[in-house]
């Protein structure tokens, strides 16, 4: 803070203290201290207000408010660039000192357990339960609010339960995906094969690739379909629609897999407009420790669901 900032605040804050002393010293002078039955001339639905001083003790009151606000002003910061005079404040008071101390009495307490299983293989974590509880609490406080708290996400978000991962579903991948976060677009592509050639690739994915019924009424070529699929679509999809994980395509023959809805419509939405998702990486938040733990709870999730027990607790 510059000299000019510290000075303004400290004279502004140091003058309203003295103006609020003088305002409740000079409304006191010349009052009697005994009741009387004189009023003020005020008068309201039959109800006057009589001229007597205000209770002692609410008097006291705002004494010991003053008070206490000068003793606080000495104790910490709070006049400009003045520290205060207890320890711990010598780089001023600020929300983000006072969390980042939180934290390093947290990281000095669990920092030897979070390393502990920062050495240890994820598939050996993700059968721990003391790491699993952690984990799990690591989960709810950062990843609940895409995921869902039970990790079986939502539209626009993949569901970790299952055996469908659109970047690949092995420890190591997912600890990757964590750390460093994933971007996936879907390119929008109503104008290079039109809006019929989205309803006919629409109805192939549904019909052919997932087995599914189209919906009475459907006008769509799945045959047609089909040959726009391979022309456009195999590149990231693959020529089956199984996916390619190095690159974030899910697989189209699992309904479930399809985060932004499966049905025939839903899924005209996508190919029509496209879709853009990002996972934000959590290395710079978390570090690797946390980070390595988290993998293995969500890793565990999909396995013999021993996570779930574990967040059911």
């Amino acid at each position: 803070m510059t000299t000019f900032w510290s000075t303004y605040i400290s004279v502004l804050t140091i003058g309203s203290l003295i103006g609020l002393t003088w305002l409740l010293l000079a409304t006191r002078k010349g009052q009697s201290n005994n009741t009387t039955d004189e009023t003020m001339g005020h008068s309201f639905d039959g109800i006057e207000e009589y001229d007597n001083p205000l209770p002692k003790w609410w008097f006291w009151l705002f004494v010991g408010t003053l008070a206490f606000s000068v003793g606080y002003l000495i104790l910490y910061p709070g006049l400009g660039n003045w520290k205060g005079i207890l320890p711990g404040y010598e780089n001023g008071w600020t929300g983000a000192n006072e969390w980042q101390k939180e934290m390093d009495k947290a990281d000095a307490r669990f920092g030897p357990i979070f390393a502990k299983y920062a050495a240890m293989p994820v598939e050996e974590v993700a059968k721990d339960p003391q790491a699993l509880k952690m984990g799990s609490r690591l989960f709810a406080s950062n990843c609940s609010v895409c995921h869902g708290s039970d990790a079986k996400g939502a539209f626009g978000f993949p569901n970790l339960t299952d055996n469908d991962w659109r970047w690949g579903g092995d420890p190591e991948t997912i600890k990757t995906s964590i750390m460093s976060g994933r971007h996936g677009v879907m390119p929008a592509w109503a104008e290079v094969i039109g809006d019929q050639g989205v309803a006919d690739v629409a109805a192939f994915v549904v019909s052919k690739l997932d087995g599914r019924t189209l919906p009475e009424g459907a006008k769509a070529d799945v045959e047609n379909g089909q040959k726009i699929f391979a022309a456009n679509c195999v590149a990231c999809h693959g020529p089956e629609g199984k996916g390619t994980p190095a690159m974030g395509a899910p697989n189209l023959t699992h309904p479930q897999a399809f985060i932004y809805g499966s049905s025939f419509a839903q899924l005209q939405q996508t190919i029509r407009y496209g879709r853009q998702g990002q996972m934000p990486a959590q290395a710079e938040i978390q570090g690797n420790d946390k980070v390595h733990l988290l993998a293995a709870y969500v890793y565990s999730l999909s396995q013999d669901g021993s996570a779930e027990a574990v967040t059911a607790k």
